[in-house]
């Protein structure tokens, strides 16, 4: 496998991670919301603030071991 597949194959584990995890953890406190009349808006700053730590450490991590 070249290093690009495994690159993919990390990606993918990590995306499909992630997606369980949203399931369990949902909105955090601190991720925005309103809601007025039929519209909601909603915008996960606290959210993508700490998938992006996770990210950063797993993509970290893996920088260290190559």
């Amino acid at each position: 496998m070249t290093g690009f597949g495994k690159i993919f194959i990390v990606i993918g584990v990590v995306f499909v991670i992630i997606g369980l995890l949203w399931n369990f953890i949902g909105k955090l406190p601190g991720d925005i919301s309103f809601k007025k009349g039929n519209v909601t808006f909603y915008f996960p700053i606290v959210t993508s603030i700490v998938v992006s730590i996770i990210l950063s450490l797993i993509f970290y991590f893996i920088g260290k071991i190559k």
